[in-house]
């Protein structure tokens, strides 16, 4: 790690919009930090948290590369703020929160699972700084899986993974862990053309994880890639739709329900609607 784990403790900022206030774009400092890993920050915040009850926290999970001690990248993490922003607007009134992960280092790293212990890290940082209240782990792509494997967090209620990046079959010495999921509400996202991970691989994982866990959806995208693009406003509904239904509970909308009740493979292999959310 050397070099890239002492750069990681270096204080990470994130931009906050705030024109409901009538201010103009500020900057937010991270939530805090340990010693050789990663960072917090505040995706969108319009209201000071100390004027309002926190409820729930959104853990944000940028994408990563499978094996690099590099710096995390801030492209990654700036690809999520949009749905950051958006989850914040929608969960505001409920005293929703969301924060923006900021890795040690961008790789998973075989065993090591940096990513993962990182989740775990961003975790526990919210329970130290707003006490119990639930936690939904939202990643994408590496920081699918970093969510999926970080679900065991006693904080944990829900996870979502968006185009998780999971090692092909060939290449993994064990099966994905599955059990850590028990008594959380799942989804997973995925397109259908997704070049980078192989979607069938989140299925396999989705199918086991049913057997372990009832409360556990995937939803695929049609004709759609890794970064979701075509159809990234039904995603980002849908993500909102998921978070305030699992932090919240204002309830699922009528697909959601009808993908978690349903048995395999009809709720693995959900059609997300064009339009979905408008």
């Amino acid at each position: 790690m050397g070099r890239a784990t002492g750069r990681a403790t270096a204080r990470v900022t994130a931009r906050v919009t705030e024109r409901a206030m009538g201010r103009a774009i500020e900057r937010a400092s991270g939530l805090g930090q340990r010693r050789g890993s990663g960072a917090l920050a505040s995706g969108s915040s319009g209201v000071p948290e100390g004027d309002r009850t926190i409820s729930g926290v959104v853990l944000l999970l940028p994408g990563g590369e499978p094996v690099s001690t590099r710096r995390a990248s801030s492209f990654s993490v700036a690809a999520l703020r949009p749905l950051a922003r958006r989850l914040e607007r929608a969960g505001r009134a409920e005293g929703l929160v969301v924060h923006l992960v900021h890795y040690r280092c961008r790789g998973w790293n075989g065993a090591a699972a940096h990513t993962a212990h990182d989740a775990e890290w961003a975790a526990d940082e919210v329970l130290r700084r707003y006490g119990d209240v639930p936690v939904c782990l939202a990643g994408t792509g590496l920081g699918g899986r970093a969510a999926l494997w970080a679900a065991g967090h006693p904080a944990v209620n829900s996870v979502l993974a968006i185009s998780p990046w999971l090692p092909p079959v060939a290449d993994a010495a064990e099966p994905e862990p599955v059990k850590q999921l028990v008594g959380r509400q799942v989804m997973i996202v995925h397109g259908t053309n997704d070049q980078r991970t192989d979607p069938d691989l989140s299925y396999r994982l989705a199918e086991r994880a049913k057997k372990a866990n009832r409360d556990t959806c995937r939803f695929e995208v049609h004709s759609d890639g890794h970064s979701l693009h075509q159809h990234r406003s039904e995603v980002q509904a849908l993500a909102v739709d998921f978070v305030l239904g699992s932090l919240a509970g204002r309830g699922y909308s009528r697909p959601v329900t009808d993908a978690l009740a349903a048995p395999p493979p009809l709720g693995l292999r959900m059609p997300l609607a064009v339009g979905f959310g408008g």
